[in-house]
């Protein structure tokens, strides 16, 4: 099996814990906010592990995510 160099994983583990740390302080914000905060994470953390933990790939996905958690509405 194949591991991921240590930068790559340095990377993720730093995107979890910003995701984390995200959504905790979304208290605040509107629902549309919040998807949009938690879409970025999610995108980020996807294109990080996607393109090796390239920046191109990190916050290209963190972009695309957050455009698609903007776009995203529950009914309630």
């Amino acid at each position: 099996m194949h591991k991921p160099p240590e930068s790559s994983r340095r990377t993720l583990s730093a995107l979890a814990l910003l995701l984390a740390l995200s959504v905790t302080a979304c208290g605040h914000l509107s629902h549309r906010e919040q998807n949009t905060a938690v879409g970025a994470g999610i995108g980020g953390v996807a294109g990080a592990v996607l393109t090796g933990g390239s920046t191109i790939g990190t916050v290209g996905g963190a972009m695309v995510g957050g455009v698609i958690g903007n776009r995203v509405t529950t009914k309630k």
